[in-house]
């Protein structure tokens, strides 16, 4: 299974044949507009199911699968957390709980990135188990902006989620420390002097065990684009 991650920094209907081109089963993709815009071009593969999510028309989270896995929003859905979204995903031989994410709520008092995420794991906390869980999207968030004082800030996320035995994909398959990521995701303004590292894909043990390969998309090929690079991770016998 194939499952990718890309802010595409809106008007994805111009843009989704670069990433249809990585083949995925599964694709989060933040700041997409929603399905009445999403006219892709006639020669792309049309997707199994789609989600969308969000208040604004041009800028919310679309959610698209392929190969026959099908999308359902759960009805335990709490609008409070926006755009952090419980889905199952299933393809006959396959069931798994994804959360797709894109850490972005300005109305949120206590924190519109990260805190949006602490919250929400503590909301889904039975939901989010030792098997068959995904996190995926753009988090907003890294190590190096952690307030101390802050109960839910990146590392509190990161601990929380190792307490269920559930790993960032990169960092395992790099073997990198949060914090000190040799690849950013992110490069500000698109600038390349500005890199951050701050999209994920969290996945429970049982997918790390089969963790195929891991990779981020390079700045020349996508900086055109978007100020996001792609995030694509693909596991073994799922």
């Amino acid at each position: 299974m194939k499952i990718i991650t890309w802010n595409c920094n809106m008007v994805f209907r111009k843009k989704a044949e670069y990433i249809f081109a990585h083949n995925p089963d599964i694709l989060v993709i933040p700041e997409c507009e929603n399905q009445e815009k999403l006219k892709f071009a006639e020669k792309l593969k049309v997707p199994t199911d789609i989600i969308w999510y969000g208040k604004n028309q041009h800028k919310g989270i679309g959610i698209f699968s392929f190969n026959n896995y099908k999308l359902k929003l759960l009805d335990c859905h709490n609008p409070e957390f926006k755009n952090i979204l419980p889905i199952s995903v299933t393809n006959g031989k396959t069931n798994f709980i994804l959360f797709a994410i894109w850490a972005n709520n300005p109305e949120d008092k206590d924190g519109a990135y990260i805190t949006q995420i602490w919250k929400a794991l503590s909301y889904y906390d039975n939901l989010i188990t030792e098997s068959k869980t995904i996190l995926i999207g753009d988090f907003n968030s890294n190590t190096i902006w952690d307030k101390p004082r802050r109960e839910g800030n990146h590392s509190t996320v990161v601990a929380k989620l190792e307490e269920k035995k559930i790993f960032s994909t990169y960092h395992k398959f790099y073997n990198q420390t949060q914090g000190k990521e040799e690849h950013p995701t992110l490069f500000m303004y698109r600038h390349k002097d500005k890199p951050y590292h701050i999209d994920y894909c969290f996945a429970s043990v049982d997918f790390i065990e089969n963790l195929k390969s891991v990779e981020i998309g390079k700045y020349e090929d996508w900086h055109l684009h978007s100020d996001h690079k792609p995030l694509i991770v693909e596991f073994d016998n799922k």
